[in-house]
Protein backbone atom coordinates (compact mmCIF):
# COMPACT_ATOMS: atom_id res chain seq x y z
CA UNK A 1 0.00 0.00 0.00
CA UNK A 2 1.16 3.04 -1.02
CA UNK A 3 0.45 6.57 0.92
CA UNK A 4 1.21 10.34 -0.50
CA UNK A 5 3.74 11.49 2.10
CA UNK A 6 4.94 15.04 1.55
CA UNK A 7 7.30 14.78 4.43
CA UNK A 8 8.75 12.79 7.46
CA UNK A 9 10.34 14.92 9.86
CA UNK A 10 12.19 14.74 13.95
CA UNK A 11 11.02 17.55 16.13
CA UNK A 12 9.09 18.66 19.14
CA UNK A 13 5.41 19.12 18.90
CA UNK A 14 4.59 22.51 19.61
CA UNK A 15 0.99 22.18 20.40
CA UNK A 16 -1.36 21.04 22.69
CA UNK A 17 -1.18 18.45 25.31
CA UNK A 18 2.03 17.03 24.44
CA UNK A 19 3.91 20.13 23.39
CA UNK A 20 8.04 20.03 23.72
CA UNK A 21 7.66 16.04 23.36
CA UNK A 22 10.02 14.68 20.59
CA UNK A 23 8.18 12.84 17.62
CA UNK A 24 8.33 11.47 14.21
CA UNK A 25 6.19 14.05 11.95
CA UNK A 26 4.22 11.66 8.66
CA UNK A 27 3.02 14.21 6.86
CA UNK A 28 0.36 13.20 4.31
CA UNK A 29 -0.94 15.26 1.08
CA UNK A 30 -4.23 15.79 0.30
CA UNK A 31 -7.09 17.16 2.45
CA UNK A 32 -10.74 17.89 2.05
CA UNK A 33 -10.84 21.29 3.03
CA UNK A 34 -9.03 24.57 2.25
CA UNK A 35 -8.26 26.33 5.04
CA UNK A 36 -6.48 30.11 4.60
CA UNK A 37 -4.24 29.69 7.51
CA UNK A 38 -2.74 26.09 5.65
CA UNK A 39 0.80 25.55 5.84
CA UNK A 40 0.97 22.24 3.48
CA UNK A 41 1.74 22.17 -0.14
CA UNK A 42 -0.92 19.36 -1.10
CA UNK A 43 0.90 18.99 -4.29
CA UNK A 44 4.37 18.13 -3.52
CA UNK A 45 4.37 14.45 -1.60
CA UNK A 46 6.13 11.25 -2.69
CA UNK A 47 4.23 7.68 -2.92
CA UNK A 48 5.70 5.21 -0.36
CA UNK A 49 5.18 2.21 0.28
CA UNK A 50 4.04 1.43 4.35
CA UNK A 51 7.17 -0.34 4.49
CA UNK A 52 9.72 2.67 3.81
CA UNK A 53 8.00 4.72 5.97
CA UNK A 54 8.32 2.51 8.84
CA UNK A 55 11.98 2.29 7.68
CA UNK A 56 12.45 5.97 8.13
CA UNK A 57 10.78 6.37 11.21
CA UNK A 58 13.23 3.85 12.53
CA UNK A 59 16.23 5.75 11.87
CA UNK A 60 14.99 8.29 14.51
CA UNK A 61 15.23 8.20 18.17
CA UNK A 62 11.75 8.57 19.07
CA UNK A 63 9.00 5.87 19.17
CA UNK A 64 6.01 9.03 19.32
CA UNK A 65 4.62 9.16 15.56
CA UNK A 66 2.32 11.94 14.43
CA UNK A 67 0.29 11.35 11.93
CA UNK A 68 -1.00 15.06 10.27
CA UNK A 69 -1.80 16.13 6.84
CA UNK A 70 -3.23 17.65 4.91
CA UNK A 71 -5.91 14.87 6.37
CA UNK A 72 -4.94 11.76 7.39
CA UNK A 73 -8.76 9.83 7.46
CA UNK A 74 -8.69 10.50 3.22
CA UNK A 75 -6.47 7.20 4.12
CA UNK A 76 -6.72 3.36 5.24
CA UNK A 77 -4.08 3.73 7.71
CA UNK A 78 -5.10 0.64 9.40
CA UNK A 79 -1.96 -1.17 7.91
CA UNK A 80 0.40 1.91 8.74
CA UNK A 81 -0.47 2.05 12.21
CA UNK A 82 -0.03 -2.02 12.67
CA UNK A 83 3.40 -1.71 11.06
CA UNK A 84 4.66 1.35 13.74
CA UNK A 85 2.87 -0.69 16.67
CA UNK A 86 5.04 -3.79 15.82
CA UNK A 87 7.80 -1.35 16.17
CA UNK A 88 6.90 -0.14 19.59
CA UNK A 89 5.92 3.42 18.27
CA UNK A 90 3.01 5.12 20.02
CA UNK A 91 1.38 6.28 17.35
CA UNK A 92 -0.95 9.59 17.34
CA UNK A 93 -3.55 11.74 14.68
CA UNK A 94 -4.51 14.96 13.86
CA UNK A 95 -7.53 15.09 12.09
CA UNK A 96 -10.36 17.98 11.25
CA UNK A 97 -12.66 14.67 12.07
CA UNK A 98 -15.22 15.43 9.21
CA UNK A 99 -14.21 11.80 8.57
CA UNK A 100 -14.19 8.32 10.53
CA UNK A 101 -10.70 7.37 11.07
CA UNK A 102 -9.00 4.21 9.85
CA UNK A 103 -6.20 2.65 11.79
CA UNK A 104 -5.33 1.87 15.73
CA UNK A 105 -4.33 5.70 17.23
CA UNK A 106 -2.67 5.98 20.95
CA UNK A 107 -3.64 9.67 20.71
CA UNK A 108 -6.21 11.20 18.61
CA UNK A 109 -5.92 15.12 18.41
CA UNK A 110 -9.10 16.51 16.65
CA UNK A 111 -9.14 20.48 15.00
CA UNK A 112 -12.34 21.21 13.72
CA UNK A 113 -12.42 23.57 10.89
CA UNK A 114 -14.97 26.58 10.35
CA UNK A 115 -14.43 25.64 6.72
CA UNK A 116 -16.44 22.51 7.10
CA UNK A 117 -20.79 22.95 6.30
CA UNK A 118 -22.03 23.53 8.81
CA UNK A 119 -19.17 25.07 10.51
CA UNK A 120 -17.10 22.94 12.62
CA UNK A 121 -18.93 19.63 11.61
CA UNK A 122 -17.25 16.44 13.42
CA UNK A 123 -18.16 13.24 12.66
CA UNK A 124 -19.66 11.79 16.11
CA UNK A 125 -17.40 8.64 16.81
CA UNK A 126 -14.00 10.91 16.35
CA UNK A 127 -16.01 13.63 19.04
CA UNK A 128 -16.80 10.78 21.41
CA UNK A 129 -12.77 9.18 20.55
CA UNK A 130 -10.64 12.40 20.84
CA UNK A 131 -8.08 13.03 23.32
CA UNK A 132 -7.93 16.34 22.86
CA UNK A 133 -9.68 19.13 20.63
CA UNK A 134 -7.62 21.53 19.18
CA UNK A 135 -9.53 25.06 17.98
CA UNK A 136 -7.35 27.35 15.85
CA UNK A 137 -8.79 30.42 17.28
CA UNK A 138 -10.16 33.19 14.38
CA UNK A 139 -12.58 34.84 16.71
CA UNK A 140 -15.52 32.31 17.55
CA UNK A 141 -18.29 33.58 19.08
CA UNK A 142 -19.14 32.34 22.61
CA UNK A 143 -21.75 30.08 21.27
CA UNK A 144 -19.47 28.90 19.15
CA UNK A 145 -16.95 27.66 21.85
CA UNK A 146 -19.32 26.31 23.89
CA UNK A 147 -21.26 23.81 20.99
CA UNK A 148 -17.97 22.90 20.23
CA UNK A 149 -16.79 21.90 23.02
CA UNK A 150 -20.32 20.39 24.11
CA UNK A 151 -19.76 17.57 21.47
CA UNK A 152 -16.54 16.24 22.69
CA UNK A 153 -15.79 13.59 25.46
CA UNK A 154 -12.64 15.28 26.65
CA UNK A 155 -11.46 17.60 28.85
CA UNK A 156 -8.42 18.33 26.99
CA UNK A 157 -9.62 21.55 25.01
CA UNK A 158 -7.24 23.70 23.47
CA UNK A 159 -7.20 27.40 21.82
CA UNK A 160 -4.61 28.32 19.49
CA UNK A 161 -4.06 31.79 18.07
CA UNK A 162 -3.97 31.50 14.27
CA UNK A 163 -0.34 31.62 12.43
CA UNK A 164 0.13 33.45 16.10
CA UNK A 165 -1.38 36.77 14.33
CA UNK A 166 -4.19 37.34 17.28
CA UNK A 167 -2.53 36.27 20.78
CA UNK A 168 -4.38 38.34 23.01
CA UNK A 169 -7.99 37.86 21.41
CA UNK A 170 -7.01 34.00 21.93
CA UNK A 171 -6.03 34.94 25.93
CA UNK A 172 -9.25 36.80 26.34
CA UNK A 173 -10.81 34.22 25.03
CA UNK A 174 -9.41 31.48 27.58
CA UNK A 175 -10.05 33.78 30.35
CA UNK A 176 -13.71 33.95 29.50
CA UNK A 177 -14.01 30.03 28.91
CA UNK A 178 -12.04 28.98 31.13
CA UNK A 179 -12.90 25.63 30.07
CA UNK A 180 -10.20 25.81 27.29
CA UNK A 181 -6.08 25.97 27.23
CA UNK A 182 -4.10 28.13 25.38
CA UNK A 183 -1.83 26.35 22.85
CA UNK A 184 0.81 28.64 21.28
CA UNK A 185 2.88 26.94 18.32
CA UNK A 186 5.95 26.63 20.09
CA UNK A 187 8.11 25.19 17.10
CA UNK A 188 7.41 28.60 15.42
CA UNK A 189 8.26 30.28 18.58
CA UNK A 190 11.62 28.48 18.60
CA UNK A 191 12.24 28.16 14.77
CA UNK A 192 12.45 24.51 14.04
CA UNK A 193 9.66 22.41 11.79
Amino acid sequence: MKLPVNEIFYSLQGEGMHTGRAAVFIRLSGCNLHCSFCDTDHSAFTLMEVEEIVREVKGYRSRTVIVTGGEPSLFDLRELTSALHAEKCRVHVETNGTRELRGDFDWITCSPKKETDPPYNVDESIAQKADELKLVFTGESAFDLGEISGRFATDNRFLQPCSGENIKETVEAVLAYPGWRLSLQTHRMISIK
